[in-house]
């Protein structure tokens, strides 16, 4: 230890001396303890304090610090460089060093001083260990805000649930100091299905017999949803025990996580460092960490169900894409070849059956062409990049060759109007143009048709007319268990999709007309309107 003359220093410089520099010592030397908590730190402050000491003319002090962030301490110089036991120490002058922050007693120094010394000394100390222990506190704060805002932004940004519980126990293992940190996620009966560790290696977690089953302590959080903190599990009544090879642990803090009120699982540490118990602070902060848990796990529900019901909007449409369109095109060639065999018996006939047969099998490689079109894109090129108002004539004269009906086209009206509508919004009338034709060739027994195209009060307007039997709408309430009746739901969920209307009249006299309605401005809102009059077909 260096030695300083008192007799060698000025009052003035003496005092200067005593209330700054040494100050300024032992404050940068508590910090750097604070950062670094090693042997030669611990030397640094018991060369700033011994300082002190000397030039104040004391004889001998013991430095204790216990005020978490700053790592616990104990130190001694001059005549009680040795640590005296504590029943030693009672004849010395002791000071409590509190906080002007309203912390409490931060620590205390025992003094081996001549009357008049101790006290000066006692105030530089405590002033340097409060000014350590604001700084840490403040530095802790905004590694906690920090955390809480990456693990804000991990929740709001990644989907991976598992990366962002697992960022959430390493940082919240981090922030409080502990040796082990878990996460564990409980099934509807209340056991554990997914653990989330930090702080044991992975060799080590699989070494363990099996992972926390919900008993105990986590049972306990999980049942009751509050917070548990224990300064030792074995002396816990709601202790359960620890499976094989799982490391010993002695202090516990655990929050639940909870998703709308209820409670999904539990957040919880063990271990502090150096051996301290959990701190209400502590507390407070993996209750914080448990609720973003709480988050991230309710946001994967929610991200997985969307996903799901992408997957059943998806095959709805596929189903609707192959009942409207290649289902209805197989069809059309089955009900053009079903009397090729009584034509190939006559002679006559013969050249009939010939082009009948040639004309199927040009319709057959155009379903190959939708079925191709289904694999590498999933939705059926009808129309493609032909001109929607001849796609729409050329399935008037499709029909006009597979049925023995006359059929009546007029798009004339509407041409403009349909060839103004997006792609995808002419491709859907299309398909309901398909669909109601297949509907009067297979069901209809009509023998005249119409195909109307035109605009009405800024609408475009598709129908669809025929001289059959004719159908009550109202007894058809939709797909049955063999998927009959599919096409009129589907034409009349095409319909609302583009923000327009679908209905089924029936004529004073015989037959069905089939009206749909649907914005003729390429920016209307869709889905805004309902079918008047109709049920569910």
């Amino acid at each position: 230890m260096t030695s300083v003359r008192r007799d060698a220093i000025s009052p003035s410089t003496q005092s200067a001396t005593s209330s700054q520099l040494p100050l300024a010592r032992v404050l940068e030397a508590l910090e750097a303890w604070q950062r670094d908590p090693t042997d030669d730190r611990r030397s640094a402050v018991a060369d700033a304090l011994d300082g002190i000491v000397e030039v104040a003319g004391a004889r001998g002090a013991v430095l204790e610090v216990c005020a978490p962030p700053l790592p616990t301490l104990e130190v001694g110089v001059g005549t009680l460089s040795l640590l005296p036991p504590e029943s030693a120490r009672r004849g010395l002058a002791s000071f409590p060093l509190g906080s002007h922050a309203g912390h409490g007693t931060l620590g205390r120094l025992f003094l081996d001083a001549p009357d008049g010394a101790a006290e000066p000394i006692a105030r530089i100390i405590e002033l340097a260990v409060d000014a350590a222990w604001s700084r840490a506190e403040v530095h802790g704060r905004a590694e906690r805000l920090a955390a809480l805002e990456e693990a804000t932004r991990a929740v709001a940004a990644e989907l991976d649930v598992d990366r962002v519980l697992q960022l959430i126990v390493d940082r919240v293992r981090t922030l409080v100091g502990a040796r082990f940190a878990a996460l564990g996620i409980a099934d509807a009966r209340g056991r554990i299905e997914r653990f989330i560790t930090s702080g044991i290696s992975p060799e080590g977690r699989a070494a363990i017999a099996h992972v926390p089953r919900g008993e105990g302590l986590l049972g306990a959080i999980i049942r009751d949803g509050e917070t548990i903190r224990s300064a030792d599990i074995a002396a816990d009544p709601r202790r359960y025990g620890f499976p094989a090879n799982h490391p010993l642990m002695r202090s516990f803090l655990g929050a639940p996580v909870s998703v709308k009120g209820r409670s999904v699982g539990n957040l919880y540490l063990a271990d502090k460092e150096a051996g301290e118990p959990f701190t209400e602070d502590d507390e407070r902060l993996v209750e914080m960490f448990a609720v973003h848990a709480g988050i991230a796990i309710e946001n994967a529900r929610l991200h997985d169900l969307v996903q799901r019901l992408a997957v059943v909007e998806e095959r709805e449409r596929i189903g609707k894409d192959l009942h409207d369109g290649i289902i209805q095109s197989i069809y059309a060639v089955g009900l053009s070849l079903e009397d090729v065999p009584d034509l190939v018996e006559d002679e006559d006939g013969r050249t009939d059956a010939v082009a009948r047969i040639d004309r199927a099998i040009d319709a057959l490689n155009l379903v190959i062409n939708d079925i191709r079109s289904y694999i590498l894109r999933l939705r059926p090129a009808l129309g493609g990049d032909e001109d929607p108002v001849e796609a729409l004539a050329r399935l008037g004269e499709e029909f006009g060759l597979h049925a023995v009906v006359d059929l009546e086209v007029d798009l004339s009206e509407g041409a403009e109007a349909l060839r103004r509508l997006p792609p995808d919004r002419g491709t859907d009338l299309l398909f309901i143009a398909r669909e109601a034709l297949s509907n009067v060739a297979r069901h209809a027994g009509a023998t005249r048709a119409a195909l109307v195209l035109a605009v009405d009060e800024g609408d475009l307007v598709l129908v669809v007319d025929d001289n059959g039997r004719g159908f009550d709408p109202a007894q058809v309430a939709g797909p049955d268990a063999l998927g009959r009746h599919q096409g009129l739901s589907n034409m009349r969920d095409r319909a609302v999709g583009m923000g327009g209307t679908f209905a089924i009249e029936r004529p004073d006299g015989p037959g069905t007309r089939i009206i749909v309605r649907v914005p003729a401005s390429s920016d209307a809102a869709s889905g805004d309107r309902r079918s008047p009059g109709t049920e569910d077909e």
